[in-house]
């Protein structure tokens, strides 16, 4: 399976700048901490020809090779490395999309593919705002019930952004699949359920 890193030109033209500095054939190595979790980070180091593994998948650019380690490949699909220059000064980014979550196939569980649309595409919304969702199961009837977190706990705009934002994006998605989107909290019919 060929993983794909964009490093942009910008990007390695920084990175060729950088190795200059270090002894001969030391390359970058791309990876990804804690991967497949929420707070996975996605990293760049120097790759010294003594810290390579067997294991690890070599990635030819130009000037240098990126290596990445067994464990980190599946989340690194996607990923881009990009170097900007702004007002600000100039820095490098890293987008990891599937860091967090390796890529799903089209054929997995309807679990599953939501699952990962709510890590990829809900949750970095909510994340301005300190909160993430969780998906707790889905109903014999199609109805996702998920799990607010962090700063949306309690927050008067919970219903707003579930109805408004998450449930429309997803019912859309999944078509045919999911009838609706719930917060599982007041679905509970547990102690904390008003009757």
């Amino acid at each position: 399976m060929s993983i794909i890193i964009t490093i942009t030109e910008s990007a390695q033209a920084h990175f060729a700048k950088l190795l200059e500095q270090q002894p001969e054939n030391t390359n970058i190595r791309v990876f990804v901490v804690n991967p497949g979790t929420p707070n996975a980070e996605c990293g760049v180091s120097y790759c010294p020809p003594e810290a390579v593994e067997a294991s690890d998948t070599k990635i030819e650019f130009q000037p240098f090779s990126a290596f990445v380690d067994e464990l980190s490949l599946p989340f690194l699909e996607d990923a881009e490395i990009d170097y900007v220059t702004d007002k600000m000064g100039s820095q490098l980014t890293l987008k990891a999309p599937n860091a967090k979550m390796r890529k799903v196939s089209d054929d997995a569980s309807l679990m599953e593919r939501l699952e990962y649309a709510i890590q990829t595409q809900v949750n970095p919304q909510l994340a301005g705002h300190g909160g993430h969702v969780s998906l707790v199961e889905i109903t014999e009837d199609g109805i996702a019930l998920v799990q607010f977190g962090g700063g949306c706990n309690g927050c008067s705009m919970v219903d707003v952004t579930l109805k408004e934002g998450i449930e429309k994006e997803l019912v859309q998605q999944f078509e045919g699949e999911l009838t609706a989107v719930r917060d599982a909290t007041e679905h509970d019919r547990g102690e904390h359920s008003y009757y």
